[in-house]
């Protein structure tokens, strides 16, 4: 297993999924434009919902680009990550409002999933990752994820627990 590049990869999964948190906290709703502009699908739910903004994604990208340099990645793997992470992201939102769930609800494995996954296969190659790798990264994305997220709940910096 290349457990040095399983761990990179998750540092900056985390990243990419706590910034735009921290971003919420810091400026509020300034520069919080939904990435969707509030379209709706043919179904007549929202494309993605409000709390995907375009200072999320814009935020997201920018962290962990700048951050892989300093976890012995190259800034190009890092903006990698972070796209994917995000693609991962908007796919999940994208189907919870097809399931009629409301954003920033909880779906335990949809919302953990996709977002470790689409990374992990996009850095396939550029880091030699196995399927083992793969199903690892997933797995422990997956858990920390869900632990973090109650510490979050803890800290105020997320409203409900997962």
């Amino acid at each position: 297993m290349h457990y040095v590049s399983i761990a990179q990869t998750l540092v900056l999964l985390a990243l990419a999924n706590g910034s735009p948190i921290i971003a919420t906290r810091i400026f509020g709703r300034t520069f919080s434009r939904p990435l969707d502009n509030n379209a709706k699908f043919v179904d007549g739910r929202p494309l993605l919902g409000a709390s995907k903004t375009v200072r999320g994604i814009i935020v997201a990208l920018l962290v962990t680009a700048l951050a892989a340099p300093l976890l012995g990645l190259e800034f190009h793997i890092g903006l990698l990550i972070g796209v994917a992470a995000m693609a991962g992201d908007l796919f999940s939102s994208f189907l919870k409002r097809r399931l009629g769930l409301p954003p920033s609800s909880q779906a335990i494995g949809l919302d953990q999933i996709p977002e470790s996954l689409f990374p992990l296969l996009a850095c396939y190659s550029v880091l030699s990752l196995s399927v083992i790798d793969i199903a690892a990264g997933c797995a422990i994305f997956f858990v920390v994820e869900l632990l973090l997220s109650r510490l979050f709940f803890r800290l105020r910096l997320r409203d409900r627990p997962y």
